[in-house]
C-alpha cells in the first residue's frame, strides 16, 4: 500500500463502507470526513476527495453521480487520478517563490501566472540547478546547444526580456540576477 496517498470519502458514509471492506487490495488509504477539516490534514498533491454532493468543488475531485456504481470502475477512475496527480506534481518546480509549471510553460506568484516560451522555461530550468552564477557562454552551450564562442547576444537579449517579463507581471527586479560573473535565480 502506497501510504502518502489518500482518498477522502467526503459525506458518504456507504461509500466509505464499501471502500474500507476492500481496503487490504487498494493502493491507498482511505478516510471519511463529514466536513471539510481534512483541507488542513492533507497535502492537496496526495489527496483525491470522492463525494456524491454536485455543488462542492475540491482540487482532485472525483463524483459518484449514480448508484449502484460499478467498484472495479471507481477504483480505476481513483487510480488514474492518483496517476494524474503525480505527473503533474513532477511538472511542477518551485523556483525560490514562484511555481513554474512544465506542461503549461507557465510561472506563477501570487495569484498571478505568467505564460512563458519554451527557452524562457529552459533558461529558469538550467538556472535554477546552480547556487553559483552561470556565465553567458554555459547558458549559450547547454541550453542553445552552440558551441562557438562567436556571439552571446542572443542568450543575454532573451535573459533580458525574460526579466523584463518577470518585472513587469510580477512587480520583480531580481527574479534574474545578472552579476558579472553570469545570470542567477
Amino acid at each position: 500500500m502506497n501510504t502518502d496517498q489518500f482518498l477522502i470519502v467526503y459525506k458518504s458514509p456507504i461509500l466509505f463502507s464499501i471502500l474500507d471492506e476492500i481496503k487490504n487490495n487498494l493502493n491507498f488509504n482511505i478516510k471519511h470526513y463529514k466536513n471539510e477539516q481534512f483541507r488542513e490534514e492533507f497535502s492537496k498533491k496526495n489527496m483525491v476527495v470522492i463525494t456524491e454532493l454536485k455543488k462542492i468543488k475540491f482540487e482532485n475531485q472525483i463524483k459518484v453521480e449514480e448508484f449502484p456504481i460499478n467498484i472495479q470502475k471507481l477504483i480505476e477512475i481513483i487510480n488514474i487520478q492518483f496517476l494524474k496527480n503525480k505527473f503533474n506534481q513532477q511538472n511542477n518546480l518551485k523556483v525560490g517563490e514562484y511555481f513554474l509549471n512544465l506542461n503549461s510553460r507557465t510561472i506563477s506568484h501570487l495569484n498571478k501566472t505568467l505564460s512563458l516560451t519554451e527557452k524562457e522555461i529552459k533558461i529558469i530550468t538550467f538556472l535554477k540547478n546552480f547556487k553559483k552564477p552561470v556565465s553567458v557562454e554555459k547558458l549559450q552551450s547547454e541550453v542553445w546547444g552552440y558551441r562557438s564562442k562567436l556571439e552571446t547576444h542572443t542568450v543575454e537579449t532573451h535573459v533580458y526580456r525574460l526579466r523584463k517579463k518577470i518585472e513587469k507581471n510580477f512587480d520583480d527586479k531580481s527574479f534574474i540576477m545578472s552579476l558579472k560573473n553570469g545570470y542567477k535565480i
